[in-house]
């Protein structure tokens, strides 16, 4: 099969299409011809050689697919062949096929597109396991996300909109700002202009947010806080500003803040198969009937995935960026 599998670490450049062996599905698994795979920074920092895979996983990049089962490992009712499904799966999606743990399958509604459905695992199993389960956002709940604009905050904006939640967001220019408003967000604040801290106290009048989604990391996070209520939750997802973050924990203690995070790739299959159980009940009914909807960006033939990556780097994408794979992408 052709797939993009960099020998080394290095600039977009490296993201080549190259021929593997097509992988062979085990037990619980199936394997899916792939229509298209969404493209997500733990893709950019793989390429970059900060990312490793965890062991087991695929050195092709690609934590999102959607396609066609074409056969299924032990374990795996016969049911399943020929269906469309999306998957969130721990590499590999860069790729004509691709090998996915069954019970992280979801399985594709009409009227929903192969490029649509590979834009929604990675930004939905992330942003439901960390705003919904880790901060237990409940209805009425105020949620600041940083990158507004990007793949996981189209979706907050989008998954909060759903669930009775006020979601401000930043992003970098006045442009992206009036999108995230018309996409849904309550408040969208340019932080090359103002200073989001004290324009996320004007917007709640002082009482701070119940929850923060946090890309950022570094000297992001004491500024989070005092965008924070009492009682709020801080969730650190990335950490592309830094890894370390001076914290005043006079100030965790006496609001009761509570600092959390997680990550996503390295979490076990039952993990993964209880968030994707929780999501086809509780999410995946709005997916079905047309209220939820991927913001997507642009799409490229997988041919073009160091274009796709030099777009994504360049932070200029309003929701997601997917690659085209085999044909009947766009049905």
């Amino acid at each position: 099969m052709t797939a993009i599998d960099p020998e080394e670490a290095g600039g977009p450049e490296v993201l080549v299409p190259v021929r593997r062996p097509t992988p062979h599905p085990g037990e619980g698994e199936v394997l899916i011809r792939v229509a298209a795979a969404g493209v997500n920074r733990p893709d950019v920092m793989q390429r970059q050689g900060l990312y490793p895979p965890p062991p087991g996983a695929p050195s092709i990049p690609g934590l999102e697919i959607a396609g066609q089962v074409v056969a299924v490992g032990e374990g795996v009712g016969p049911e399943m062949l020929g269906q469309p499904v999306c998957a969130l799966i721990g590499g590999g999606g860069y790729a004509e096929y691709a090998v996915a743990v069954a019970d992280h399958c979801l399985t594709v509604p009409h009227g929903l597109s192969m490029v649509q459905a590979a834009a929604i695992p990675e930004t939905l199993f992330t942003v439901w396991t960390n705003v919904f389960e880790r901060a237990y956002a409940d209805e009425g709940d105020t949620l600041l996300v940083h990158g507004g604009t990007s793949g996981i905050g189209t979706m907050a904006i989008l998954l909060g909109r759903l669930f009775g939640l006020t979601v401000i967001v930043t992003a970098g220019s006045d442009e992206k700002c009036a999108a995230a408003e018309k996409l849904g967000a309550a408040k969208a604040i340019n932080y090359k202009a103002v200073d989001f801290v004290e324009a996320v106290k004007d917007f709640t009048e002082g009482r701070g947010v119940d929850i923060v989604l946090d890309m950022v990391g570094g000297d992001y996070v004491p500024r989070n806080l005092k965008c924070l209520a009492e009682d709020g939750r801080h969730v650190s997802i990335a950490v592309q500003r830094g890894a370390k973050a001076e914290i005043p924990i006079w100030e965790i203690m006496r609001r009761r803040l509570i600092l959390t995070g997680s990550t996503l790739r390295g979490r076990d299959r039952d993990f993964k198969a209880m968030v994707a159980d929780e999501l086809s009940r509780l999410v995946w009914p709005h997916v079905e009937e047309g209220r939820l909807r991927p913001v997507i960006d642009r799409s490229f033939p997988l041919a073009e995935a160091a274009e796709a990556h030099r777009r994504m780097e360049a932070g200029d994408h309003l929701g997601k960026i997917v690659l085209t794979i085999n044909e009947a992408a766009d049905d």
